[in-house]
């Protein structure tokens, strides 16, 4: 194990030093200040995933009461000759949160049914058809809201390990560093005084 190189001693390295506690002091209660700001961000952003996901899991669940029906109504037969929901598209827009780019608002375009695809054999499978393509919509605002929340989850987490390094770590060797090199220009300055007065009583005849 090697021994700790001492530290800098001199007027410059105590300005130097202290500038630089106060920047770290700074960072640290900026950095303080956004994390306030992404976890109040954050808990929105969970109560929104929670909001989407009870939404699509009530989506799915009408979804399949209806399919259920349309099968006992018309057997597999109906529901093998009819396209219930045809292919859809879903976008998402991105937004930028204190920082953090998350999904944001999304668009799901329903397919178009072909020409030549058949009719759903009743109406509980044209529900069924109407309740996927909500459920689809849901699942895709539900999906959104989740990945937001895990964006803005990370960058809160990453912030709060910067500020406790800052807080427990580096500020407090810089203050170690800084009192050590005040206690030597004190020290310095103190056997300078010494030395001035023993000159001064040594010129008295």
């Amino acid at each position: 194990m090697t021994a700790a190189s001492p530290p800098p001693a001199g007027r410059a390295a105590r300005l130097r030093l202290r500038r630089s506690l106060e920047t770290a002091a700074r960072g640290a209660d900026l950095l303080d200040r956004q994390l306030h700001l992404l976890r109040e961000e954050l808990a929105g952003l969970r109560r929104a995933e929670a909001s989407a996901r009870q939404e699509w899991e009530e989506q799915v669940r009408q979804a399949r009461t209806w399919l259920l029906r349309g099968l006992l109504l018309g057997g597999e037969d109906a529901l093998r000759t009819a396209s219930l929901v045809p292919a859809a598209e879903a976008t998402v827009d991105w937004a930028e949160t204190l920082g953090v780019r998350r999904p944001g608002r999304t668009v799901t375009t329903p397919g178009t049914a072909a020409a030549d695809d058949a009719a759903p054999g009743n109406t509980a499978l044209v529900h069924a058809r109407t309740a996927y393509r909500a459920a689809l919509a849901a699942g895709a605002r539900y999906g959104a809201a989740a990945a937001a929340v895990r964006a803005v989850d990370a960058r809160a987490h990453t912030t709060l390990v910067r500020v406790r390094a800052l807080r427990r770590h580096h500020i407090p060797r810089l203050r170690q560093r800084l009192a050590a090199v005040e206690l030597a220009l004190e020290e310095a300055e103190h056997e300078d005084a010494v030395r001035r007065r023993w000159a001064a009583q040594r010129r008295v005849p």
